[in-house]
This record gives structure tokens, C-alpha cells and sequence, in this order.
């Protein structure tokens, strides 16, 4: 797999070692050095980076499947890196390519990254490999998301519509739970939680964790991004960010699929339970 020093793919290695010898498990990464902690294991570990075809072929030599994190190079034509990435492994002989894609998927949104999702959804189906995208719901550093809510005691963001908002530690046991699974899931997954949120619930969770009312007060989109500014977000990236809040009230994420409760058999982690231990962090 790619992506095994972060968090999420950290995660899916963490959950693989609980199912299967860590002799069945290989990791490609930019810089072996960061990944030592995952050769003292036993994973192997080889260098490979998405701008290098050569380095992808041989560090995905001999795997079954190769799971593939969406980059996160925005100075790079990403989609292209993951077409070389999927190419890579079709031709080291992979009989399934797994990728991180994201719910909400296609290319008819205002988010741009679903795009970039769905050009590489698209090449997977035509790559004639088997393969599965990992659909995951919307994850992330909460501060970002959030705004400093326990300094002002306001979640002050665009106005926002129903999404999924998932703990990377579940989505990577579920990712886990997949790759050893004896009956393949084949296409799209979606990974959401069992029922949509909104930034009011996130107050409403807050209010209840700290004790004191955290309330949540919609900001027009042109006055947000004229605030951003003047804190020194450039104007790209907070239209960017803008363009999320755009896309769930849009709908774009509004529906939910029992796929991460089977898969966990459990409940996810609730947005209460991530928050408190966004709390501790």
C-alpha cells in the first residue's frame, strides 16, 4: 500500500497486523526512513513515489493487491500520478488495485476533488484489473473544519448541508477489514457514517462535551471568504474551502450506506466521540 506513514493507511497497517502476518504486508513510501517502525514489525517496506513509474512497478512487485491513498500533492497534475500509480500495479501483476476515493463522487459537483475522484474511478474501470474505491466520508483536522469554536464559543462557517464526517482510524480498519475479506467488494464503496450530520449537530455534540453553549451561526459565503482573507488564507484556498460547504448543501452528500457499520461490526465513531478526543489530543 501507499500512504502507510499517514494517518489513514497508518491505520489500515495498524488493523492488517491484528488479521494476517506482517510478512504479507508491504508498504511503498517516499522515504523508507519514516516507515521504519513498520520494517522493526516485519512489513516491507520499499521506496516508490507516484512521479516515478520505475520506483512503483518494483515496490509493488509480488502483491496480490496494492491499495492506493489519493495523492495529496496539490502542486501536481494528480490525476496523472494516480493513473501511474494504477498503471504501476497492473503491471507488477496485481489481480486488485484498491483506492481512497471519497463519498459523493462524480464529476458534476462543486467540489473539485470529487472530480479528480471520478477521472480516477474512471481509469480503474478501464484498466481491466479488478478493483474497489474506497469511498470514504469527509475527514480531517477538526480545527479546520470547525474554526476555533472552544476560543470563540461559535462554529461561524458557510451556510452547510447534511455529510459525513468519519474518524480516519475507522475508515482504515474498515479498509483493513476489505483487503482481507474472502468475498471481494468490487466497484464503488460508500463509507459514511449510518446517518448524515451538519455543523449544528457538531455544536449541539460541543455544547454538550464542554458545558457551555457552542453556538452556530452561519456566515454568508462571500463575507467568510473576505474573512479568510484577512487572516492571511489566500483567496484560492478559501474558495476552495468554500466550495465544500457549497457541495453539501447542494446535496452531494446527503445520503448514507450501512457498508462502514458491517465492515467495523460496530458502530463508527460518533462526531461526540471524535471531538472529545480531538479534545484530549
Amino acid at each position: 500500500m501507499t500512504g502507510a506513514t499517514g494517518v489513514l493507511n497508518g491505520a489500515t497497517v495498524e488493523h492488517l497486523l491484528k488479521r494476517i502476518p506482517s510478512s504479507r504486508i508491504a508498504a511503498s513510501v517516499r522515504d523508507p526512513r519514516r516507515a521504519q517502525h513498520l520494517a522493526d514489525q516485519g512489513v516491507r517496506v520499499r521506496q516508490g513515489a507516484y512521479d516515478d513509474p520505475d520506483s512503483l512497478r518494483e515496490s509493488f512487485a509480488g502483491a496480490e493487491q496494492v491499495l492506493l491513498v489519493s495523492s495529496s500533492d496539490i502542486t501536481a497534475n494528480v490525476v496523472a500520478q494516480h493513473r501511474t500509480a494504477i498503471d504501476a500495479a497492473v503491471e507488477a501483476g496485481a489481480e486488485r488495485v484498491l483506492y481512497t476515493s471519497a463519498h459523493g463522487t462524480g464529476f458534476d459537483t462543486p467540489y473539485p476533488p470529487l472530480a479528480i475522484h471520478a477521472a480516477t474511478e474512471q481509469h480503474l474501470a478501464s484498466s481491466g484489473i479488478a478493483w474497489t474505491a474506497l469511498r470514504n466520508g469527509f475527514y480531517g483536522d477538526l480545527n479546520q473544519l470547525l474554526g476555533p469554536w472552544r476560543e470563540t464559543g461559535t462554529i461561524a462557517k458557510p451556510a452547510d448541508g447534511p455529510f459525513s464526517w468519519v474518524d480516519r482510524r475507522d475508515a482504515g480498519e474498515a479498509a483493513a477489514a476489505i483487503l482481507t475479506d474472502e468475498s471481494p467488494l468490487d466497484g464503488p464503496v460508500n463509507l459514511t457514517l449510518p446517518k448524515p450530520v451538519t455543523l449544528a449537530d457538531f455544536a449541539s455534540a460541543a455544547s454538550k462535551l464542554t458545558g457551555r453553549r457552542i453556538e452556530r451561526i452561519v456566515v454568508g459565503d462571500e463575507e467568510w471568504v473576505a474573512g479568510e482573507i484577512s487572516n492571511g488564507v489566500p483567496e484560492q484556498a478559501a474558495r476552495f474551502a468554500l466550495s465544500m460547504f457549497q457541495a453539501t448543501r447542494s446535496g452531494h452528500f446527503s445520503e448514507s450506506d450501512p457498508a462502514l457499520v458491517r465492515l467495523l461490526e460496530r458502530e463508527p465513531r460518533s462526531i461526540a466521540q471524535q471531538l472529545a478526543d480531538h479534545m484530549l489530543a
